[in-house]
């Protein structure tokens, strides 16, 4: 009976897990977790701390006995600490700290990534015993979770206006508290352009936060009094700090192994999710991402590694998948507002060797003689010179559809569709709903005549 091991509980590991035994019932599968939260939802947590989704249990896509009720074996609060790739054993290690070798004949590595400290000064000797946070776990959101519920406190200073940041700035405004946001860059969500960036931090002060931009943090300090977050521009005092500033891929087990490091450090895999170890396969956060645009990169999304666990899963029990790529597709919705991406934005295109051109539009989500109507803001990047779709961002209230037709770029970049083509795409229609030409339609006419313009001409070949 072949036996496969998978590291990681998350979304890669636990993804990977099901597909070889939806494949292959006989084959013996164990996944190695290293706490004991397999299959939770860690984009959810936000909105734990909303109350929105309560109890905390609740953001389990599937219990362990769920999983269990599969066939696979779980061995949670286990690490994973060696690789021996000749021998075909993974060395572990327990909670009580018991170390063994877990033979398999196939071995899928979905460690995911680690939260960044980004040189800040102070951060090693801090932790939730002090109120200084990181949230990127469920053990991370339960430590915070019994910080505010012991302590009570009445400010928080967020270091980091990404996704995370912003979801967790609406979050602890709706738990009554003064929130400050730091960035370090000129503009919140620097994902996108700061045209867009700018109508989400008009949102989130508009909800009473305060964000200062342009700070770069230099240190966080513990005081009697409290917290301090020092920047290069002033200091921030708080009841507790939150430090979200990106992620770095937690490549160590297989680094150690001999696997290869590609893009953003991460671990090198072929379309396959191979690793060219021996039966060793990876997915997720700890691995380069293939995107249609650009080749090698490092974007790590769930949607993302939930693809790539599929596909290792269904490899390692002798299948063919192939992963198609990314776009690097996002939405993240603040307060009020919904704000997406996919694609490339214009400087990402002109780093890749392209000559993109990139159009600000604004177009209603539905008919505006039906009640409700509201616009939503475009960026949309394509190349001129054949008319191809590169890339579009949008900015719009929740309810004005802004995550479903990000899709519709998305699609269109994923098959290489111009942006003239957008408008040959038959979208629904209903006057509360939509108008005969969409909203993603409007905002490709408008790049598409303002493309021919600046080209002198009437047309512009698709691509």
């Amino acid at each position: 009976m072949t036996h496969l091991v998978a590291v990681g509980g998350s979304d890669a590991g636990i993804s990977a897990a099901l597909r070889a035994r939806e494949l292959d019932p006989a084959t013996e599968v164990t996944v190695v977790v290293a706490d004991r939260y397999p299959n939770f939802s860690i984009c959810g947590i936000p909105y734990y701390f909303t109350g929105e989704v309560a109890p905390w249990q609740s953001l389990a896509h599937r219990t362990a006995a769920d999983l269990e009720a599969t066939g696979m074996r779980l061995r949670l609060d286990t690490r994973a600490t060696r690789i021996d790739v000749a021998a075909r054993t993974l060395a572990v290690r327990t909670a009580d700290g018991v170390e063994e070798d877990v033979a398999y004949d196939e071995l899928i590595v979905a460690t995911g990534a680690l939260p960044v400290r980004a040189g800040i000064a102070g951060l090693d000797a801090l932790g939730p015993e002090q109120g200084v946070h990181v949230i990127h776990s469920m053990p991370d959101a339960l430590a915070l979770d019994r910080d505010l519920e012991r302590r009570q406190p009445r400010s928080a200073v967020i270091v980091g206006a990404g996704y995370v940041g912003l979801e967790m700035a609406e979050a602890f405004t709706a738990r009554g508290l003064r929130v400050t946001l730091l960035q370090r860059r000129p503009e919140v969500l620097s994902t996108l352009d700061r045209e867009l960036g700018a109508l989400v931090r008009e949102e989130l002060a508009a909800h009473g936060v305060q964000v200062v931009t342009d700070a770069a943090v230099r240190s966080v300090e513990h005081r009697p009094s409290g917290l301090r977050v020092v920047t290069d521009r002033a200091s921030h005092d708080a009841d507790l700090v939150l430090v979200v500033v990106g992620v770095r891929p937690n490549v160590e087990l297989l680094e150690r192994a001999g696997a290869t490091l590609g893009a953003g450090g991460a671990v090198v895999v072929d379309a396959s999710m191979r690793t060219g170890l021996p039966g060793v396969w990876a997915a997720g956060d700890g691995v380069v991402t293939h995107h249609r645009l650009l080749g090698e990169t490092y974007l790590p999304l769930g949607t993302t590694a939930h693809k790539q666990g599929r596909i290792a899963g269904e490899n390692a029990v002798g299948g063919t998948a192939r992963f198609a790529g990314s776009v690097g597709t996002q939405v993240v919705k603040v307060f009020d507002l919904v704000a997406a991406r996919t694609g490339l934005r214009d400087h990402e295109a002109v780093a890749a060797g392209l000559a993109p051109v990139t159009i600000a539009s604004v177009a209603d989500d539905h008919k505006r003689y039906y009640p409700g109507a509201h616009p939503i803001r475009f960026r949309v990047t394509g190349d001129p010179r054949d008319g191809r779709l590169l890339g579009a961002q949008l900015v719009g209230r929740r309810g004005t559809e802004v995550a479903k037709r990000v899709d519709v770029f998305a699609t269109a970049i994923h098959a290489g569709l111009g942006v003239a083509q957008l408008s040959d795409l038959d979208l629904s229609y209903t006057p509360p709903l939509g108008s005969p030409w969409d909203a993603v339609q409007l905002a490709a006419q408008a790049w598409t005549g303002e493309a021919e313009r600046m080209e002198g001409r009437t047309g512009i070949e698709p691509a």
